[in-house]
């Protein structure tokens, strides 16, 4: 009867990383529209680590709630207008873009390390919840960074593929931003109902990188 509860309740920690997660990520896309001179994001308040300014109805909160351990949060704006001359706007979009996965990119290092720095030395490390932790963070941030990374509008990868397009293909890209969001669920759904199997690529290399730094560390 109370199945639900149980299921929920072992979701928890997955939320609250990929809640942290996605608030690097949006608060790196912000950051990065600053520096080129874009100042919209952090007049709107969004240029902040905190999740509940990148709550999304959907992307955050319902879908991960119900059991598909993916999601997003509210898209920074970002008005490439505002950039400094320097920057063409194409180029300045492809760096805000790139300025999200690679935030979480950075957090997978950091899991990575951590997590290997700790196994050198207590070789039951990952069944703790410190080490199962580290491992959320790292397998989650190396979804989010290669899933963002996809040439699919709205996704972070479809602002790099508009930038290196030549000029006249770049209308014809565009134009496939009208179906994109359809194109993006779509594809959350069936990853949620694999359960993440497409990834799994990712698990198992994170895993033998994980050893093999762990062999070195400890001299095995």
């Amino acid at each position: 009867m109370f199945a639900w509860i149980d299921a929920f309740i072992e979701r928890i920690p997955g939320l609250v990383v990929l809640w942290l997660s996605l608030s690097v990520h949006e608060w790196a896309h912000a950051r990065a529209a600053s520096a080129l001179g874009d100042d919209t994001a952090n007049a709107q308040g969004r240029m902040s680590m905190d999740p509940l300014v990148h709550v999304d109805g959907i992307g955050t909160i319902l879908l991960p709630i119900v059991g598909i351990p993916m999601g997003w949060a509210r898209p920074v704006p970002v008005n490439p207008s505002g950039f400094s001359r320097r920057w063409p706007m194409t180029l300045g979009m492809a760096l805000c873009a790139a300025a999200g996965p690679a935030s979480n990119l950075l957090i997978a290092a950091v899991a990575f390390v951590g997590l290997a720095g700790v196994a050198s030395f207590a070789p039951g490390a990952y069944d703790s919840p410190v080490g199962a932790l580290a491992w959320l963070f790292l397998r989650m941030n190396l979804i989010l960074a290669v899933f963002n990374l996809l040439p699919v509008p709205p996704l972070d990868g479809s602002r790099l593929v508009n930038h290196l397009l030549p000029r006249g293909l770049r209308g014809y890209w565009e134009r496939l931003e009208r179906v994109g969001p359809i194109a993006v669920f779509l594809l959350l759904a069936v990853l949620g109902v694999m359960q993440l199997q497409p990834f799994a690529l990712l698990d198992a290399s994170a895993l033998w990188a994980l050893a093999r730094v762990v062999e070195l560390l400890t001299g095995g």
